[in-house]
């Protein structure tokens, strides 16, 4: 276990989730609360993008240099001493989507609200392939009895397809691909897991036989009441997962499934992580109770993510 030494980028966001590291140094993240798309700068300010409402979660730049963001629906919110923090399905939740936004504009448009199969309940992470297309996780929605089911859905960035993948999960969250392109890795909030998909083309996941719930493979799971978030991926093959409540940061788990190190982190809702910075190696971590947006050195690059200028 390690205490990362980190320095704050930003405060009083409301909820941030879904860092992208641009070119120019500043850094995108969503306020999941707030219902927004804001830009910080190195110095911490902070700018809307664009306010799209409900619960925007995960982010990730298209081919068109345009944001593609899973936008959950909207979620019922508690504010204490421990900070702010999602309780379920909002009252006026209708149903989730995927959202694309101009950066240059702010103006956003809906690009799927509904997978074949109905409508979308809580998209939530996202990842793009190399063909331009993109892999993301519905989390589903909790309501106070009941919990719907989750999915994996691939869908091409101009509209026109969406399929679903991989069903059912429970509470899929983070998504993230290996460096070579053919393993999808999926966290699962609650049950604390993380599998792996083999890939045979895109969109297309090679499932494995029964006794596999789903077609994955189980890389590993966390003991005790260690719930996981979104991922990024080092360059070597490293799968860097962010982890809530105990040993709260960032668990770093090896292609083979097993836990290299795990970096704590002061908010127990330690929920994102990008890289960005010279040689991809300046890690970015959403610290969400407390609505921070944090920075710190990592000892190994990061994967360069397919579509993001490097600049």
């Amino acid at each position: 276990m390690t205490t990362a030494s980190f320095k704050i980028i930003a405060q009083g966001l409301r909820f941030p989730e879904g860092p992208i590291a641009l070119a120019d140094g500043s850094v995108l993240v969503v306020e999941v609360e707030r219902g927004s798309l804001t830009r910080v700068d190195p110095s911490g300010h902070k700018d809307v993008v664009a306010h799209l409402g409900g619960g925007p979660n995960g982010a990730a730049i298209g081919p068109d240099g345009h944001c593609y963001v899973c936008n959950n629906g909207g979620f019922s919110w508690h504010e204490d001493e421990y900070g702010l923090r999602p309780t379920g399905q909002a009252a006026d939740y209708r149903q989730g989507r995927i959202e694309r936004v101009d950066l240059k504009t702010g103006r956003f448009e809906t690009l799927y609200a509904h997978g074949p199969r109905g409508p979308l309940r809580g998209p939530n992470d996202i990842v793009f392939d190399g063909h331009g297309g993109f892999w993301f996780t519905d989390l589903g929605k909790a309501r106070e009895r009941d919990i719907d089911r989750g999915s994996v859905y691939y869908a091409k960035c101009d509209g026109s397809h969406i399929e679903e993948a991989v069903f059912p999960m429970l509470m899929p969250n983070g998504c993230g691909l290996s460096p070579d392109g053919k393993r999808l890795y999926v966290a699962e909030t609650d049950a604390g897991r993380v599998w792996a998909f083999d890939l045979d083309g895109p969109g297309r996941v090679a499932k494995k036989p029964w006794p596999s719930p789903h077609g994955g493979e189980l890389l590993c799971g966390l003991p005790g009441y260690q719930r996981l978030d979104s991922m990024a991926v080092e360059a070597n093959g490293n799968i860097c997962v962010a982890t809530l409540m105990e040993n709260a940061g960032i668990t770093i788990v090896s292609p083979g499934g097993e836990i290299v190190q795990q970096v704590r982190m002061p908010d127990l809702a330690t929920t994102n992580i990008c890289f960005g910075g010279k040689d991809l190696r300046t890690a970015y971590i959403t610290l969400s109770l407390g609505g921070q947006l944090a920075a710190m050195d990592w000892p190994r690059p990061g994967l360069a993510l397919h579509h993001l200028d490097r600049g």
